[in-house]
């Protein structure tokens, strides 16, 4: 009797979509102090990121997403796929806060997935990590920390967090490279209506190449630096 050989879900989908990825993985903090107007306008900014970018052509085969949920434990409701594939998971808020070990979660899920494209000869940009919160670690963080500054340093991802009301800057800035930016109020479609912009603009681009994104802390935009 042959032997069977497992389907190979990945090489058909590069087969069948060679085009460079820009992959994201989105870092949501889901504890219970995002319930009620902040969980509802997180939930309705996943939904605008997916309308824009699958609107438009090139980027809905291009950019993949990913997201990790961290609250009360570390979730993966939604694995890297195409933004034309994309659909914004159900979310809850529930439980504490495991930043560090949702962080330490994205870092590796964005390793696998640059072997993968590897592999199979896919182009790709360099990753995204992109993290929301509105509170502080309640885990132990700075191994994560750690990771984050050697990722940058290497140029395998960017890393990039935003604190809504209530989150831990001081943290955050010891988290991140970039300064952390805080979002005005509640403008998560305006926050996510950016990060679907410049992910458009970075799949338009040649991989490699530095890409000038609209500054989010001008005076119409979302963020002011996090203090």
């Amino acid at each position: 009797m042959a032997e069977q050989v497992p389907f190979d879900f990945g090489a058909a989908q590069f087969a069948e979509n060679p085009e460079p990825r820009v992959p994201c993985v989105l870092l949501l903090d889901v504890s219970l102090s995002m319930a009620g107007r902040p969980i509802e306008e997180l939930a309705a900014g996943l939904e605008t990121y997916r309308d824009e970018l699958a609107a438009d052509s090139l980027a809905s085969k291009r950019v993949e997403v990913a997201i990790v949920t961290f609250g009360g434990d570390v979730a993966v409701p939604c694995d890297f796929t195409t933004a034309k594939d994309f659909r914004p998971p159900e979310i809850a808020p529930k439980g504490d806060t495991p930043m560090g070990e949702a962080i330490l979660r994205a870092v590796e899920m964005v390793r696998v997935r640059k072997d993968a494209y590897r592999t199979h000869g896919i182009m790709f940009y360099r990753p995204w990590i992109f993290l929301i919160t509105d509170g502080g670690p309640t885990d132990a963080w700075k191994p994560a920390a750690l990771r984050v500054r050697e990722g940058e340093e290497s140029k395998a991802f960017s890393f990039f967090g935003v604190g809504v009301e209530g989150a831990n800057f001081d943290v955050l800035r010891e988290i991140c490279v970039r300064a952390p930016l805080k979002l005005k109020g509640l403008r998560f479609r305006d926050l996510f209506q950016w990060l679907s912009n410049s992910q458009q603009s970075v799949s338009r681009s040649t991989p490699g190449e530095d890409v000038v994104l609209v500054n989010p802390t001008g005076p119409d935009g979302w963020a002011i630096v996090g203090t």
